[in-house]
């Protein structure tokens, strides 16, 4: 899909003079994250009168690369992409340097190389363990013993090993009361995920905490806690300690609901600023650190009110 956005504003008005062009490409928008990112993105490109073209891969990196080759070809002034994979990015990253255009990568950075690039990434490793620590206190405040689940995302993908390589740490130090008996890979499916929940409670019963590295999976897990009778508000007897990663509108709704102790959160409007900033600063000749880091916050019943308008699944209508 590749087509020019028209928003209140043209691609190229022939009474006009030409706007600065920047073109946008997302490997998928399965989530609501990705579709909250494009959207960020394409409103902060209206607000800076910048015309934009846009382009969807639908998860096929050979699909994604015609369209960045598309966005060269048609001369655009700049690149935002959201990519498959740190791998097949490069050859794309490639060609948009030989065409002197410059790219920055959205939300996931591309492995190293001598190609050049910007990535805006968030801190996948920091967020997750800040909140599977918070997660530990509470467990560790309870006085109970815990067993603990981790869903996994596609380890092909960057992010998602961070946010492995972040809950491990973070459950290291609580190794005499947390004991990590399952970790379910769901490579971001979820059928996959609801599999593997549904198994791993079946083989350990007493599981009572549980981290998900996408809240996208969060479906999944509910309709597993609910078919085993472990679907419980904070403060039940039985409750599953529970927290995500993304901050979307699902997790704001289980955080209001009491079902959900924390979620890790992906500042989109902040990482949406910084590419579209990052992509007019290489166009005007600056030099930029190869990775601009979104920190993130934690969110949680003990902060919720103060922090919800920061998150962007609590201004998603669903």
């Amino acid at each position: 899909m590749l087509s020019c956005t028209l928003l209140l504003w043209s691609c190229n008005a022939s009474n006009e003079p030409k706007k600065p062009t920047i073109g946008v490409s997302f490997e998928t928008l399965q989530t609501e994250y990705w579709v909250a990112g494009f959207e960020a993105i394409k409103a902060e490109l209206k607000k800076r009168d910048l015309a934009m073209l846009e382009a969807i891969a639908d998860g096929d990196a050979n699909r994604q690369l015609e369209q960045i080759n598309n966005f060269i070809a048609r001369k655009v002034d700049g690149i935002i992409a959201v990519p498959k994979d740190a791998k097949t990015i490069i050859p794309m990253i490639k060609a948009a340097n030989a065409a002197n255009i410059p790219i920055v990568l959205y939300n996931r950075p591309a492995d190293q190389s001598e190609a050049k690039s910007v990535a805006v990434v968030a801190d996948n490793l920091g967020i997750t363990k800040a909140t599977v620590t918070y997660l530990c206190e509470q467990a560790k405040k309870s006085g109970k013993k815990y067993k603990a689940l981790i869903l996994m995302g596609d380890l092909g993908d960057i992010n998602a090993i961070g946010r492995r390589d972040g809950f491990e740490e973070a459950v290291k130090p609580y190794s005499d009361i947390i004991e990590v008996v399952a970790r379910v890979p769901t490579e971001w499916n979820q059928e996959k995920a609801l599999a593997g929940v549904t198994n791993a409670l079946q083989a350990n019963p007493d599981i009572n905490f549980i981290f998900t590295s996408s809240d996208f999976l969060f479906p999944s897990i509910i309709s597993a806690l609910k078919h085993a009778n472990k679907y419980r508000k904070i403060g039940e007897d039985g409750h599953v300690l529970m927290a995500g990663f993304d901050g979307d509108a699902t997790a704001y709704q289980m955080l209001k609901d009491g079902y959900l102790d924390a979620d890790g959160v992906q500042n989109v409007y902040f990482e949406s600023a910084a590419a579209v900033q990052a992509v007019l600063d290489l166009k005007a000749g600056k030099s930029l650190s190869a990775t601009i880091p979104d920190p993130g916050f934690v969110i949680h019943q003990g902060n919720l009110n103060e922090l919800a308008p920061k998150m962007w699944g609590a201004q998603v209508k669903k």
